[in-house]
């Protein structure tokens, strides 16, 4: 996209005066109607990414999230973490995580000139968001983010966005959704997740949860989740009729996705490094963490560089690039590590790739326990799901990121067994009635106190109480220790007869080895 194009977008704002956008507006002339969007992700869609993303084919990019109130005071963080560029960059928008309007908006309007929209994130799932009260853990505090959202809808000359999960029961989300586009959002991005769809509960994203808020609302609608390939992004446009598609991990294990493209991954890591550092914000840990991704069907067959790329360095990393290309090159031949459609599939409709080139993640499901397998059947069910505004995470089973029936334990309201004991002593506790679990021993304490007593102390007590009261119970009991002097009443604790604690020798007092020999 040209400078002049990219400049009159950023000045539309001041050019109109006072009057903002309205959402269809500002999603035609701004975001160019914009269908293949890149998702916000904690420290993975930072600029360089971007940059390699928009080269194949991502047409609205998100920044990371970025804590509003970390933002608005602390002027190294946001030199550390937010970077665009007006020609190369654009269209953009920056995410916030909040739970206060203030800080909001004084995070908001430090980059109010350098976006074109401000989006408010309510959909991270992760532990550290329910921490510091955030994200998804908003979603029953609908007030708040009234608030929040009418704060930068009225004070901003930009517009603000809004990016949600869903709740289980379809019309709660709907009149979610509809609270908030009446608050003033321009845009809403619908993560078709529940809150607790994450890790490997991610599952099957709800495209007919989206689907109705599509035909709900009159704002433009997103829509994210179950994005492994291009036919996916189609397929859902299709069946949702929402104006775009966002995809989180399956960016990252393939910045060409929207190209329908899968490049060997040294190709694209090259391109990445070389982009990186060009960029000011090439954070080494960032750029490391991309490459592990890249390369991650690989690295299983290449241990000794999977060591090395765990604490390389830019230089480092060039060279484990070089070096992966070189052997996959030497065992296939350069004419075969190229693959072309159309594509096999197997019998779950994933596409059959050799390992050497860029691919979506498929996350294996963990053997359940009795304990999750027993859990409702609603937190059992999950996007390309990234930890999205967060960090992205792939569903956990292949069949349902297919959008295809499974014949699953836990997809299933019929009681399921609990899975045998593995090993032999385990089956004869249960058998025998014996907890499975190893009994501890009781804590021992110190006769005086709840401390933990000396090991030696002939008192049984700690060293604080027994250079208290060690003296006394000798001259009472008679039992203390005596050494050749006749000074100690407890030889573990060195505790002397006037009931002190015996000091160490001073550090200057102790003699060297060298100096025992010479003397």
């Amino acid at each position: 996209m040209d400078e002049v194009d990219s400049t009159a977008r950023h000045d539309t704002a001041s050019c109109l005066g006072a009057r903002k956008l309205q959402p269809w507006e500002f999603f035609r002339d701004v975001l160019r109607s914009s269908k293949l969007i890149v998702a916000p992700m904690v420290d993975q869609s930072e600029y360089a990414w971007r940059l390699l993303s928009r080269r194949h084919g991502a047409q609205l990019c998100y920044t990371p999230m970025f804590h509003a109130r970390l933002f608005a005071e602390n002027a190294t963080y946001r030199a550390d973490h937010f970077l665009t560029d007006a020609k190369e960059d654009r269209p953009l928008i920056v995410q916030f995580c909040a739970n206060d309007p203030e800080w909001l908006l004084k995070a908001a309007k430090l980059v109010e000139g350098e976006c074109d929209a401000v989006d408010i994130n309510l959909g991270c799932p992760q532990a550290i968001a329910k921490r510091g009260h955030y994200g998804a853990f908003l979603m029953e505090e609908w007030e708040l983010i009234e608030r929040m959202v009418k704060k930068l809808s009225s004070e901003l000359s930009i517009p603000v966005t809004c990016k949600i999960r869903v709740f289980p029961e379809v019309e709660k989300t709907l009149h979610y959704a509809k609270m908030i586009e009446a608050a003033g959002c321009s845009m809403l991005v619908v993560h078709g997740r529940l809150r607790e769809q994450k890790g490997h509960k991610t599952g099957l994203a709800d495209w007919e949860q989206i689907r109705r808020v599509k035909a709900e609302l009159s704002i433009p609608v997103i829509a994210n989740g179950n994005i492994l390939y291009r036919e996916d992004l189609d397929r859902c446009i299709e069946q949702t009729g929402v104006d775009g598609v966002m995809t989180a991990e399956g960016n990252l294990y393939n910045p060409l996705l929207f190209e329908d493209v899968h490049l060997p991954v040294w190709e694209v890591a090259e391109e990445y490094l070389a982009i990186a550092k060009g960029t000011r914000d090439a954070n080494t840990s960032v750029v490391r963490a991309h490459i592990f991704k890249l390369f991650k069907p690989l690295l299983p067959s290449h241990p000794d560089l999977r060591t090395a790329l765990a604490g390389s360095s830019m230089e480092g990393i060039e060279d484990i690039t070089r070096q992966l290309r070189e052997r996959v090159i030497a065992a296939v031949g350069a004419e075969n590590v190229y693959v072309r459609p159309p594509y096999e599939k197997n019998e779950k409709g994933l596409r059959i790739l050799p390992g050497w080139v860029c691919q979506p993640d498929i996350r294996q499901e963990l053997i359940p326990n009795k304990r999750k397998m027993e859990q409702p059947m609603e937190q059992l069910t999950g996007d390309d799901g990234a930890k999205e505004d967060e960090v992205v995470v792939v569903g956990p089973k292949a069949d349902l990121e297919r959008g295809e029936a499974v014949n699953d334990p836990s997809q299933s309201n019929e009681p399921v067994a609990t899975p045998p004991p593995s090993n032999k002593r385990a089956r004869e506790r249960k058998d025998s009635g014996e907890s499975s679990k190893p009994k501890r021993a009781k804590r021992v304490t110190c006769t005086m106190c709840p401390n933990v007593p000396g090991a030696k102390c002939v008192f049984a007590l700690c060293k604080a109480c027994c250079v208290k009261s060690g003296k006394d119970l000798y001259k009472e009991r008679g039992n203390g220790v005596a050494d050749e002097e006749g000074d100690y009443v407890c030889e573990s604790h060195k505790v002397l007869k006037e009931g002190r604690s015996k000091p160490a020798r001073r550090k200057e007092e102790v003699i060297s080895p060298q100096e025992s020999i010479t003397a």
